[in-house]
This record gives C-alpha cells, structure tokens and sequence, in this order.
C-alpha cells in the first residue's frame, strides 16, 4: 500500500518526504487555504511538487463541467506531479473523461459508494477516494465501500485505484490496507501516529538500562 500525506503543510510534508513516508501528496482548497494565506496556492502546489517526486492532488472549484476542465488543465501545468482532483458529480464525471482524453491523472474526490467508484472509474479516473471516516461518522461503515470496490475493480481487471481518505485513526490504515485499498492518505498526525507503540519505547528504555548497567559495571572493574 502506498501512502499519501493529506495536508498542504510544507513543513509537515518535508519531514514525511525525508523520513521516506510518502509516496504523494493530497490536497484540497480547505488545506490550501489554511496554508497560502495571503500566497498564491499555486505558489504552495508548485512548493509542495518540488518536495515529493509522486502525484500531488490538487482539487478544482469550478461546479461545472468546462470551469473544471479549463481548471484542471492549469493545476496540471504546474508540475508534472499534480493530478486533478474532481468532485463524483455529473458534471465531474464528464470532465474526468475530457481531462484523461488529454492525458491528463484525475483523482475523483467525495465518493460514498462501490457504485460511485465504479462511475468514477469508466469514466477514466487514475484514483477513486471513498471517505471512510465520514461514512463512520454517520453511522454507516466505511470499510463496506472499499471492500465492495477492491472485488469490482479486481472482476473487471479496472486499472483505476482505489485510494482510502478520511482516515481518522491507524487501525483505518490496517483495514484497507488488509481488504487492499492501493493508497492511504492520511493527515500527519495519523502518519506518526503508526510509528508509534509504547512496547517499542518500553523495549528500548530496558535495552538502554542493560547496555548503560554493562558499561558502569566496566568501568568500575578498571
């Protein structure tokens, strides 16, 4: 499974990328905005595809389907990382059809379905994103939808790929990295959050003691 950084943090995202934790990046106009401030967000995209060599999602605004077109092709002239990312709409359906007509890597954002993911990827999408964690949210249960597309894209050989978002907690990453969702992205906090087990931390303060112990007892002995 590979795992993507959900953030537009240029901080949080060069740490993963030289830790080696990342394989892209996802983004959306929330994090975008949070980020820019009073900078272009292209500006940050551009920033941000220099920091990672693997795809870069970045979401259009536009509701329609040529503002979304006309959209994308820009994003895309940012870097040759960035990939489009369009709302599972009407409108966005079509615009995904159109923007891989030219060649160009979509990620179709906000699916809630199989039968979404199914869309999505007919009409050509490079990732589809189910949303796990707001499906918990509502009382539904996420996984259902990454299981039942992992089995429909595998019966029809779909080379779309299915990327897990919305991912509130680690044991969402084992999940769908057990049912074999392609990608996880995941905020920062939930990617540090799985380098971490206090059996390690406990297991490393003994092997210190023993070592620290052993190297007193040696000295003492000159």
């Amino acid at each position: 499974m590979k795992f993507f950084l959900d953030t537009a943090s240029l901080k949080d995202i060069s740490w993963a990328a030289q830790a080696g934790l990342i394989d892209g990046v996802t983004t959306n106009p929330t994090l975008l905005a949070k980020q820019a401030g009073d900078l272009d967000p292209r500006d940050v995209l551009k920033e941000i595809c220099s920091l990672v060599e693997g795809p870069v999602s970045a979401e259009v605004v536009a509701l329609d389907t040529d503002g979304m077109v006309r959209e994308g092709s820009e994003l895309a002239k940012i870097a040759d990382n960035i990939v489009v990312k369009i709302p599972m709409t009407e409108a966005g359906m079509v615009a995904v059809r159109r923007l891989a007509t030219d060649g160009m890597k979509t990620n179709v954002t906000l699916c809630f379905s199989s039968v979404q993911c199914l869309i999505a990827a007919k009409a050509g999408a490079t990732y589809v994103s189910p949303f796990i964690g707001r499906l918990d949210d509502v009382g539904q249960e996420g996984m259902d939808v990454i299981r039942e597309a992992r089995v429909i894209f595998d019966n029809y050989q779909l080379a779309t790929e299915i990327l897990a978002a919305s991912i509130r907690h680690p044991r969402h990453v084992v999940e769908a990295a057990m049912i074999g969702a392609d990608v996880a992205t995941l905020p920062a906090d939930v990617l540090k959050k799985l380098l971490l087990h206090p059996l390690t931390d406990r297991g490393l303060e003994q092997f210190l003691a023993d070592w620290n112990q052993r190297v007193a007892r040696a000295k003492a002995a000159v």
